[in-house]
């Protein structure tokens, strides 16, 4: 039996197997994990959407809006790298922030003080019951890293998931190879 070191800060990378639609290839930052329930967001499933379509009164601003799981698809959420100006901020892990303000951000983004190189916006998110997670992890569903802002801020969505085994090192980097489909292989 694996035990869990999840934390807030915490990666879940897909396995290379997974042919879970909404999983496959995902890479999860966790932003909340408790004995009740875990919390988290796919860094690279963007959606073909901007934020001012989906919040009316939210300000003309060219941030990419990403698919964060299929639980709440009905909720807007953020993690951004401006904790210091973005009141009731909640830091996930060094230089990522979750949530905060939202009238603020409106304010800061109109500003021009937040461009959209400084958050990333979710449609839903990923979510597990307390204990759920611990038991996927034990079925060898989800590898796991530690977190750097750069997955989130820097980093390519499209190759995020190469990205982030082949910087883990030993037979990660193998596995990040792998074609999509294994038959290709």
């Amino acid at each position: 039996m694996i035990t869990s070191n999840i934390t807030s800060g915490s990666l879940l990378i897909a396995e290379p197997f997974m042919l879970d639609s909404p999983f496959k290839r995902s890479v999860i930052l966790i932003c909340e994990h408790r004995d009740d329930g875990t919390v988290g967001f796919i860094l690279n499933k963007a959606i073909e959407m901007k934020i001012e379509e989906l919040i009316a009164d939210f300000p003309e601003f060219d941030a990419q809006v990403y698919y964060g799981g299929p639980v709440g698809t009905d909720t807007i959420h953020y993690i951004h790298n401006v904790g210091e100006l973005l009141d009731n901020s909640n830091e996930v892990c060094r230089g990522v922030y979750w949530g905060g303000d939202f009238e603020k951000l409106k304010f800061l983004v109109n500003s021009k003080l937040i461009k959209p190189e400084n958050i990333k916006f979710f449609v839903g998110y990923s979510g597990w019951s307390g204990g759920q997670l611990e038991e996927e992890l034990n079925h060898g569903t989800w590898i796991t890293d530690h977190m750097y802002a750069n997955y989130a801020f820097k980093d390519d969505k499209d190759s995020l998931w190469s990205t982030v085994l082949n910087n883990k090192g030993d037979i990660y980097t193998v596995i990040a190879q792998m074609p999509e489909s294994p038959s290709f292989n």
